[in-house]
């Protein structure tokens, strides 16, 4: 356990949320922070908590302002910002930051290149690269979930190699199909819905990564391990039927 660090701020997002900021820069050891934080309000919600959002360096909480007020207790001259941000101070003392949350690894198998994987040769051609080494690279990461966003149950991964990175799109598509594999700068990610995008498609994966019918609906969450795991054509059609 450990007090507020100096890298930490807690600030106002609108009068029904505030923002807890642990560091500029993403790295595991703040999103073992983040995690650790998530844990804590998981455990321990205050009345008038709503539901928290996290990203890559930071924690929102949305709450109700009216049921924070009515639980203040003695604390009657504070307003409900004040009253949050007294239970975050108190939260960020208490928490474990080495809390040992079981990781989940999970294998997502891709098709890379072909009609799955348009721009594998772009990615190539920028970093110098044949499709075979890009996709050697690309397969060979470990990659951690940071954050859910963007679209439900997309993942934004960090652990991708700097030799395949590739700037996005200079014209995004209108739509880029569910299960995309795509590279956008230093990053790599899942489509996990028919949008719009500009990243670099490499590959597809069979995997529904968004089941608005589960519980939960996503595949992946913050904290999975990610491995990928080239396939064919073939292998990619027979996940499919397995699926559907």
């Amino acid at each position: 356990m450990g007090g507020i660090q100096q890298n930490r701020t807690i600030e106002p997002l609108s009068d029904t949320s505030i923002i807890v900021t642990f560091g500029r820069e993403i790295n595991s050891s703040i999103h073992n922070e983040v995690q650790a934080f998530n844990h804590y309000l998981d455990q321990f919600p205050f009345k008038g908590f709503i539901e928290y959002v996290s990203a890559f360096t930071s924690v929102t909480i949305f709450y109700d302002p009216i049921i924070v007020r009515e639980n203040r207790g003695d604390a009657e001259f504070r307003s409900a910002y004040e009253i949050v941000h007294s239970f975050v101070e108190h939260g960020l003392n208490q928490m474990e930051r080495d809390v040992v949350q079981k990781t989940r690894e999970i294998e997502i198998p891709v098709c890379y290149g072909g009609e799955y994987g348009e721009d594998l040769e772009v990615v190539a051609r920028h970093n110098n690269l044949t499709t075979d080494a890009v996709i050697n690279i690309h397969s060979k990461g470990d990659y951690l979930v940071y954050m859910i966003g963007f679209a439900p149950g997309f993942p934004y991964l960090g652990g991708m190699s700097k030799e395949i990175a590739t700037p996005r799109r200079s014209n995004p598509r209108t739509s880029i199909p569910r299960g995309s594999v795509g590279i956008a700068g230093e990053q790599t990610g899942v489509y996990s819905l028919d949008t719009p995008g500009g990243w670099q498609i490499i590959g597809r994966t069979p995997l529904e990564l968004f089941r608005p019918n589960d519980n939960p609906p996503t595949l992946l969450k913050p904290g999975d391990k990610i491995q990928f795991k080239p396939i064919t054509l073939a292998e990619y059609n027979e996940y499919k039927e397995k699926i559907t």
